[in-house]
């Protein structure tokens, strides 16, 4: 199993934003190319516009043709431009890929 942590962060009040877009579009499309979602964090103390978020693959080819399909996909391009039509949403984009240790509990 290989997990992917990514980091958003967001330009300064378009934290809804990015919410509204992974709770009403991302979603559909991780589906759609195979990228199951672990669980979503907002920042409690520290950084207000930030979201982090772990996605799971089976293995590293797993994960490299699920994410090029969502990247290129024609439809979530689209998607996703008009939903920046008013305006950016992320600032900067960081991303770390995790293998879980012989005694983690993670499946």
């Amino acid at each position: 199993m290989l997990y992917e942590m990514r980091t958003y962060q967001v330009v300064p009040g378009q934290l809804g934003r990015l919410n509204e877009r992974f709770a009403t579009v991302t979603l559909d499309y991780f589906a759609k190319h195979g990228i199951v979602p672990v669980a979503f964090w907002t920042d409690l103390v520290g950084v207000s516009n930030r979201l982090t978020y772990i996605v799971r693959y089976d293995d590293l080819a797993h994960r490299e043709r699920a994410w090029t399909a969502f990247m290129t996909d024609p439809e979530r391009l689209a998607v996703f431009a008009e939903t920046e039509k008013d305006g950016p949403i992320v600032q900067r984009i960081e991303n770390r890929l995790l293998s879980p240790t012989d005694y983690s509990p993670l499946p």
